[in-house]
């Protein structure tokens, strides 16, 4: 079942993006940030006692006072398109002005459920105010502050009173990828390529969403479903050329694949949208492979340099195979089911934990953790407690001793040790005693 979809519109500094991160923070949805990888947040799954839906912010847009301009326009659309249900933020201290009411004639067009969320009402001057919003004539207001969570379990419940419980979906054992990428890179030539192949056979699977094109690959004898992101133009819209909306749909694809192809086009290059997509499948502890497109074309770069310079640009993910094809003349496109399969082993491999825990005393003994106020962290044991990806659970003395930089020491004494390619590991301690 496809989770609903809410919004949130609104003028520039009303508050969007707090309301955006309290929502996602109540246990609703975890956020580790990776060093290295720029973030977009701009959309999350939320789960609020039995339901869960989308969430989008399409706030962070600058524009001059008093000016309601086409990119406020465009995001206001897209919302009204993507959402069952839209928040409309407003500014409880500074009052309606002429955005607001642009804003407002454009949702009242809508047949959606449209929620009016009079934010930073904690503040004694809106009361200056507190009754000029309901002229805006819709059906549903709430007051709320944002940044001192006042209202926030009313706006939820107001959310979600007309959606379905949520129930889990039928499990599928097939290995789903998805192709993500920015538009024009080629997404569209390489899924033809690969469907195309002698070796691989496709055909439609019904129930596919409004976001993308999923259809059932078999490679060599093994059933997998490909995500294809580019598969749905909507005709007379703006949606590819707003980068939000593009990063939108990956999301989409991302919450839906154990695997991530991120497509990249060799002329243009690595850009900001490009990390902004890695770090969403990052977070998401999806598998990743990273394929250069368009090769064929001359490039100033050889494989070797090019290969660094992704490196550089894509900070911690050494660990990620990267292949370089032409979509268009079809070179070298087996070798990105050759990863996908190798990817696909990686991201449920189980390590016996005899095997394991000799790799990490060894690795322990070869460097001591660092000492601090004279204490010294001890690893006791360590054993795998899941896939997609693998999961290892570490009991110590202290988890509070546990620095980044010897985190890292440990997952690359794991990767020396099993081949983890393509997948992220992630690496749990706990106080021994501690369930």
């Amino acid at each position: 079942m496809k989770n609903k979809t809410v919004a949130l519109v609104g003028r520039p500094n009303v508050g969007k993006s707090t309301l955006f991160n309290k929502l996602v923070g109540k246990k609703i949805s975890i956020i580790d940030d990776n060093p290295g990888v720029t973030r977009d947040r701009i959309y999350s799954e939320v789960s609020y006692g039995k339901y869960k839906f989308s969430l989008i912010d399409t706030g962070g847009i600058d524009v001059s006072k008093d000016l309601f301009n086409n990119e406020i326009k465009i995001q206001v659309e897209i919302a009204i398109d993507e959402s069952d249900v839209i928040v409309f933020v407003v500014d409880g201290i500074d009052g309606l002005n002429a955005n607001d009411y642009e804003v407002c004639d454009m949702l009242r067009k809508t047949k959606k459920k449209v929620i009016v969320a009079i934010n930073k009402t904690d503040n004694n001057l809106s009361i200056n105010h507190k009754y000029d919003f309901y002229e805006l004539g819709f059906d549903h207001y709430v007051e709320i502050s944002a940044e001192h969570n006042k209202g926030i379990y009313e706006l939820l419940d107001l959310i979600v009173e007309d959606f379905p419980q949520y129930e889990e979906e039928p499990k599928d054992d097939r290995i789903k990828f998805s192709i993500i990428g920015r538009p024009n890179v080629g997404k569209s030539s390489l899924v033809n390529a690969l469907v195309n192949e002698e070796r691989v056979i496709v055909s439609p699977i019904a129930g596919t969403t409004r976001d993308s094109t999923d259809s059932l690959l078999k490679y060599k004898g093994e059933s997998y479903v490909v995500i294809d992101t580019a598969g749905i133009r909507k005709q007379g819209k703006i949606y590819e050329n707003v980068e939000k909306y593009s990063l939108l749909r990956s999301l989409r694809a991302i919450n839906r694949s154990d695997i991530c192809i991120l497509v990249i086009d060799s002329k243009e290059g690595i850009i900001e949208h490009d990390k902004h997509i890695v770090g969403m499948a990052l977070d998401a502890g999806k598998g990743l492979l990273i394929v250069v497109n368009k090769w064929d074309l001359p490039n100033e770069l050889n494989k070797n340099d090019y290969e660094k310079l992704i490196r550089s640009e894509f900070q911690f993910l050494s660990y990620v195979p990267i292949v370089f094809v032409s979509a268009k003349e079809k070179k070298n496109i087996n070798s990105i089911m050759e990863k996908v399969q190798l990817i696909k082993d990686n991201i449920i491999k189980e390590i016996k934990t005899s095997v394991l825990n000799d790799v990490i005393r060894d690795a322990y003994l070869l460097k001591l953790p660092p000492s601090y106020k004279g204490r010294r962290l001890k690893i006791y044991y360590v054993n795998q407690v899941g896939i997609k990806p693998p999961k290892f659970v570490f009991f110590v003395n202290d988890k509070g001793l546990v620095h980044f930089s010897y985190y890292r020491y440990l997952e690359n004494k794991i990767r020396e040790s099993f081949d983890f390619s393509g997948t992220p590991i992630e690496l749990q301690f706990k106080n021994r005693g501690e369930e």
